[in-house]
């Protein structure tokens, strides 16, 4: 009985020890992020916006907040100010919580609008995007894309705005497959990828799910894989794609390369020789 009694408070501090040590390591991780300057997320609200593409991203931030002991910040706001601000396809508002501020370092994140795709609707997406350049929104992006201190999120149809705003000539970007053609012609180049950087100042997202995969990919930009590893386990859900960037080899694109098809492949002949 002395035995199991020893042995039972042998186990009992080695436990306290390694609760100690685990703590001072959270203390002394937690104490490395305070010294990391803050960033600070803006999630634009317009009237119509998609709901996804707005709380997707705000939940995945919020929670880095948290694990990060505060180094990320996330609020909802919109150009004209505080006020409740109606979702699209008659879903419920959501207060923003300030004005959108351009000069504000850190991340300003555009989701896409919620409406039928297509047609001349009052709930359209066109319109309702129509509808948003006509605010002070277009103004404050460009204040936005002009100032080092901010990288401009897009998620969705929100990659439309800036590009109707003429923000986009030259520059990679992606959004919801429906707006690829839309995209190309407002002078951005198209990328079919799901989450794409140009630059270190704006990164795109596609459909309305990559508002996840973004701002994940966003908080292991800023904060490193240990915090956003931590939020996909509270998520149950993985980043999903390669982010796209304008680095590395260029593939070669076997339809538009007449030298690419001549090419023969090695796998291929092996295979025919050996049917041979």
């Amino acid at each position: 009985m002395k035995k199991v009694l020893g042995l039972l408070m042998s186990f009992a501090l080695v436990l306290s020890l390694v609760g100690s040590v685990a703590s001072a390591k959270t203390t002394e991780n937690i104490d490395a992020f305070k010294d990391k300057k803050s960033t600070h997320v803006q999630i634009v609200l317009f009237d119509g916006f998609d709901l996804l593409d707005a709380l997707a991203p705000y939940e995945v931030f919020a929670a880095a907040g948290m694990y990060s002991g505060g180094v990320i910040t996330v609020e909802l706001v919109s150009a004209e100010g505080k006020r409740s601000v109606p979702s699209g396809l008659n879903g419920p508002a959501l207060e923003a919580q300030a004005a959108l501020d351009p000069n504000r370092p850190g991340i300003i994140l555009v989701p896409g609008a919620s409406g039928k795709p297509a047609g001349h609707f009052e709930d359209a997406i066109p319109n309702i995007l129509r509808q948003t350049m006509k605010t002070g929104l277009p103004g404050m992006l460009k204040q936005a894309f002009n100032n080092k201190e901010v990288t401009v999120a897009t998620v969705c149809g929100g990659t439309l705005l800036p590009a109707m705003a003429g923000l986009l000539k030259d520059r990679h970007a992606v959004t919801n497959h429906i707006g690829m053609a839309a995209l190309g012609a407002l002078g951005a180049i198209p990328i079919e990828a799901r989450v794409v950087e140009d630059g270190p100042r704006f990164v795109s997202g596609g459909g309305v799910t990559s508002g996840l995969d973004v701002a994940l990919y966003l908080v292991n930009r800023e904060l490193g894989p240990q915090v956003a590893n931590s939020v996909e386990k509270l998520f149950e859900y993985e980043k999903r794609g390669t982010v796209w960037k304008a680095e590395g080899i260029t593939p070669i694109d076997f339809n538009t390369s007449p030298k690419a098809s001549e090419e023969k492949q090695p796998a291929a002949n092996s295979v025919s020789n050996t049917e041979k």
